[in-house]
């Protein structure tokens, strides 16, 4: 399919990670395939289909609300030049063998998935489709404005005579207009997508006047405008556009810059309107997007010290560590060019990080378990930073009811007293006896103590603590390993090396080459 129209691909599957991997396996518009939406189940997919007008539909055969059986028959019954492709596990060949009376054309093996068998599978699939065959037989010379502009987009050249589009675009400047639908309600509904391009068509026609227009819907909840028109007429699209941004609540809007060369409708598209649109996902509050109305990003966004977090964590400073990470959020959410999938790991990271601490720590952390894969989902499908700072939030909030919940309360305060002193004096010649004479404790009774409140005893708590520190200091500073043994606190070099090798696996000098 290296000439014509793209081959349109929805893909129908209860497991995001599974659309995910489908999704990143191939490039796909080098292959001459288009991924133009997903659904989680068969009904999303019914509602997708009329907006996306996809030509091949890949689909689970086993998914709530609407399964993949019932989806293919319905699909063959109102669409039946949509070819259906099966995706399913070893077990379920009964199910995808009543398919086939209903029409697939294929069926794939998730577990047996490869790139080379899936596009074996999609060509064939491709080639069975009457449409596709037409355009291709009909060359460059002959395809409509529509198929030119998909192609452009798509990062192909294409040869096309610009006189025989003079009356199609017959004006000298252009701009795209984005509309992001994916906050709004009904963003999966055909009608309200029907209603919608009316209505701004209508706009269109009545404010700005003599501008040509054409729209397409390139990506899922996402439908973009190329308009054209003259020189003094551009003036008047931005307070089109924010007129139109102001009215149509839940819905962000983008405006590019102007051009003048209709062959640049590609470059623009995927150096400027996506770069705005991925940029709404920070600047959610703003109804229209301009590039010149961007805001000033903060100068630097440190890396998170995810150590001395850790380190707050316990020694049970929960209020510094957790006004550090709201600081830290606050500024990375002001750094809107960051990659969103980036931006999001690092949300996931952190709730991953904290529930598997605090059930080191013992805390009873079974409903933060259970609950994190919620968040994860949560936070992967969140359309916005704010979205995404708000479901951190109240991740903390469940982690307080858990510390709040923890019982001996007075023994905590004086295990993390015992434990904040260690960590304060462990460069010293620390012993139990001096820190039982500190906290006017029997030596006995708090080896014993330290022992029932904590993991490791106390002689082990502190090597432990020692070699942590060591690790550091191995890495980061040009200091002999002597040095080092006497900087966390150890005065037999020997002793440290022989602690280091049992609590690490290797020998100072070997960690060290091994980091390096």
């Amino acid at each position: 399919m290296a000439v014509g129209e793209l081959c349109r691909i929805l893909i129908v599957d209860d497991e995001i990670l599974i659309r995910q991997g489908i999704k990143h396996y191939i490039d796909w518009e080098q292959e001459g395939f288009l991924i133009v939406g997903e659904a989680s189940n068969g009904q999303e997919a019914l509602e997708i289909i009329e907006a996306a007008k996809p030509h091949i539909i890949m689909t689970d055969i086993v998914m709530p609300i609407m399964d993949g059986e019932e989806l293919t028959k319905i699909v063959k019954e109102r669409y039946p030049q949509i070819e259906i492709i099966i995706l399913s596990s070893f077990g379920e060949f009964d199910y995808v063998r009543s398919t086939f009376q209903s029409g697939v054309v294929d069926y794939i093996l998730k577990p047996k998935l490869d790139a080379q068998g899936l596009l074996k599978v999609l060509k064939t699939a491709a080639s069975k489709i009457p449409a596709l065959q037409n355009i291709e037989k009909e060359g460059c010379a002959q395809l409509s404005i529509d198929q030119i502009i998909n192609k452009l987009i798509a990062g192909y050249e294409v040869n096309y005579e610009l006189d025989s589009l003079s009356n199609l675009v017959p004006y000298s400047h252009y701009l795209l207009l984005g509309l992001d639908l994916k906050r709004h309600p009904s963003k999966d509904s055909a009608e309200f997508t029907t209603a919608l391009k009316e209505k701004v068509e209508q706009e269109i026609d009545f404010i700005l006047g003599e501008t040509a227009y054409y729209s397409f819907i390139f990506d899922q909840n996402v439908i973009v405008y190329i308009l054209n028109m003259n020189r003094e007429k551009r003036e008047d699209v931005i307070p089109f556009a924010k007129q139109l941004a102001e009215c149509e609540l839940g819905i962000g809007f983008v405006l590019t810059e102007e051009f003048e060369d209709f062959s640049q409708i590609g470059s623009i598209y995927k150096t400027s309107l996506l770069k705005l649109l991925s940029y709404r996902f920070y600047l959610s509050y703003q109804p229209l997007l301009l590039k010149q109305d961007l805001p000033e990003q903060p100068p630097t966004c440190n890396s998170f010290n995810l150590d001395w977090f850790t380190s707050e964590l316990k020694r049970k400073h929960f209020n510094s560590a957790f006004q550090y990470l709201q600081d830290h959020v606050t500024t990375l959410s002001r750094c809107y060019t960051t990659d969103i999938s980036e931006y999001k790991a690092f949300f996931g990271n952190i709730i991953f990080n904290i529930t598997i601490l605090l059930g080191n720590m013992d805390y009873d952390v079974k409903e933060l378990e259970g609950s994190k894969y919620t968040y994860f989902n949560s936070i992967d499908e969140a359309c916005t930073a704010e979205e995404t700072v708000q479901l951190l939030k109240c991740f903390i909030e469940e982690v307080n009811k858990c510390l709040m919940a923890q019982p001996n309360q007075l023994d905590n305060i004086n295990m993390r007293k015992l434990l904040e002193y260690i960590m304060d004096h462990y460069a010293e010649p620390l012993t139990l006896t001096e820190v039982a004479k500190h906290f006017h404790f029997n030596p006995s009774y708090l080896s014993s103590y330290f022992s029932t409140h904590n993991k490791e005893g106390f002689i082990e708590y502190l090597n432990k603590i020692r070699i942590e520190e060591a690790t550091k200091l191995l890495i980061l500073e040009d200091i002999s390993i002597s040095e080092i043994s006497g900087m966390v606190g150890y005065s037999d070099h020997s002793y440290f090396c022989k602690v280091f090798k049992k609590i690490k696996g290797l020998s100072p000098s070997q960690y060290k080459r091994k980091q390096i």
